[in-house]
């Protein structure tokens, strides 16, 4: 039986309509906390929610900053910056810093967020966070009117809590445990839920 749809022209709806309509779409979105720091120092902590893996050799991950904002600016002055993981108990705190600061404001202090020293970056981590990746700068790449920012993963940190370690001797977290939350259409956010299990199948 075939789906009764709707059908959008986005040369009708414009760019602005077309993008709320495709992000309402492609659902569930990962959300990189981005951590960077200015030249003064100063941490800056963003999400974007823009984000995913794009390399396994070397592992690369990438997320798209909407203009040039703070997290853009200061990966592209400094070299580096870090992805924290947003879990379920920071839902406030991630959504307080995406709200509109002045470059000398740091999200860290002024949504309350306690910060770490990163292991081999300047750019601190989330304390709070259950899983951080440490990358440095591989390149920017402007797409449309937004650019896309590439890090290659220089060093993961995550909470042991979450770690398990499986018949083939590799230790990973679980994701029911890092309990990760992502950006849904409108001003909706989505938790985990059902988890689905399933092997790859064999070819011909």
């Amino acid at each position: 039986m075939s789906t009764q749809r709707t059908e959008f022209d986005p040369a009708t709806l414009g760019d602005r309509e077309t993008t709320l309509l495709v992000k309402s779409i492609l659902i569930p979105r990962p959300i990189a906390w981005v951590g960077t720091v200015d030249a003064h120092g100063t941490a800056n902590l963003a999400p974007h929610s823009f984000f995913t893996m794009v390399s396994e050799e070397p592992p690369i991950v990438m997320f798209s900053s909407t203009s040039r904002k703070d997290s853009l600016n200061n990966a592209e002055a400094t070299g580096e910056f870090t992805v924290s993981l947003v879990s379920r108990p920071q839902f406030e705190a991630a959504n307080q810093t995406s709200a509109r600061y002045a470059p000398e404001v740091s999200e860290f202090e002024a949504a309350g967020i306690e910060a770490e020293p990163s292991a081999v970056v300047v750019p601190p981590r989330v304390a709070g966070s259950p899983a951080v990746m440490e990358c440095v700068l591989e390149s920017i790449i402007p797409v449309g009117g937004n650019f896309m920012v590439l890090g290659r993963v220089v060093h993961v940190a995550v909470d042991t809590d979450t770690l398990d370690t499986d018949a083939r001797g590799r230790t990973l977290p679980l994701a029911q445990k890092l309990d990760p939350l992502t950006r849904l259409g409108r001003n909706e956010w989505g938790t985990l839920g059902e988890v689905l299990a399933i092997d790859r199948p064999q070819g011909a």
